[in-house]
């Protein structure tokens, strides 16, 4: 009988589980939780301590970056770029105003009450030699769309070794290999609007995975959690967007940015990319890429 690994941890505000398809992993697993750990240290937005809130402090400064904030911002402006702002980690002040300023551990109320809300992606620049991040106004980054993706592709770094093997952060998976079975792992898309039921099935192997929707977070004012840049309002056009993608990190960002654009559009942005995904509206009308179930 083949021996299976399972874990779960409370990280980057969901729960983390890892499945290893082998016995002997215990140590590969402890690296992947770390990376979790890690980038969370590094990118949050509700940590004063955080690499990223200390970042939002010195505006106009050219500050060096460590290799997992670098890596995270540049690519989030290179999606933001991609999408003429349908995609923009510079909404950090937003958040915050439409009530999703609270830390999921301690449930304390975070205010950066010196950043600005009429900012974008433009008044960031890196540089890609000297590796540093400068905010030209004040603002708040939110990586929030990246920063998960990033965890599970380092952890499923950690865990490649092993060739069989999932990794589910509330949302985004990557999928390694087979399962116990030996077949291509399955997953099921949530229904956007009934609890407990699927939309879709899936067949995956050696890709991730990442699905957002209108359900995930409800602030106090029972608006959404997912901003439309470009208005600084709720986007509205989309019940659910799910991507897969060779990364997670490529897939979080794409789904979010999808999510903004609407079925039509982000479906062009999807096929752009060479990636697949399913776009459910309100009113559940599905619009999928040709090779999504192949």
């Amino acid at each position: 009988m083949i021996g299976v690994a399972v874990r779960s941890e409370v990280l980057m505000g969901t729960i983390v589980t890892i499945h290893v398809v082998r016995d002997d992993s215990d140590d590969a697993i402890d690296r992947a939780f770390g990376w979790f750990r890690e980038i969370e240290r590094r990118c949050s937005r509700f940590d004063e301590r955080s690499e990223l809130v200390q970042l939002s402090r010195r505006t106009g400064e050219a500050v060096a970056a460590s290799p997992i904030l670098f890596e995270a911002v540049q690519f989030a402006l290179l999606v933001a770029a991609d999408t003429a702002g349908a995609f923009d980690p510079t909404v950090g002040r937003h958040m915050e105003t439409r009530g999703f300023n609270r830390e999921d551990r301690t449930g304390r109320i975070v205010q950066n009450r010196v950043c600005r809300s009429d900012v974008t992606y433009r008044d960031v620049e890196v540089d890609p030699v000297r590796r540093t991040i400068t905010l030209h106004r004040p603002l708040l980054l939110d990586l929030g769309a990246v920063a998960k993706g990033l965890a599970v592709d380092a952890a499923a770094r950690e865990l490649h070794p092993f060739e069989d093997f999932a990794i589910d952060a509330g949302g985004d998976l990557y999928l390694g290999g087979r399962n116990p079975d030996g077949r291509p792992w399955t997953i099921g898309i949530r229904h956007p609007r009934t609890d407990g039921a699927v939309i879709a099935s899936l067949r995956i192997s050696d890709k991730a995975v990442c699905t957002s929707g209108d359900y995930e977070r409800i602030g106090p004012d029972a608006s959404r959690h997912i901003i439309d840049p470009r208005t600084g309002g709720a986007a509205f056009t989309t019940a659910s967007v799910t991507v897969v993608a060779p990364t997670a990190l490529a897939a979080d960002a794409l789904a979010t940015a999808a999510f903004v654009l609407g079925p039509v559009e982000g479906i062009r942005l999807l096929e752009r990319h060479g990636v697949e995904g399913l776009i459910v509206t309100p009113a559940l009308e599905c619009f999928e890429t040709p090779a999504l179930h192949r």
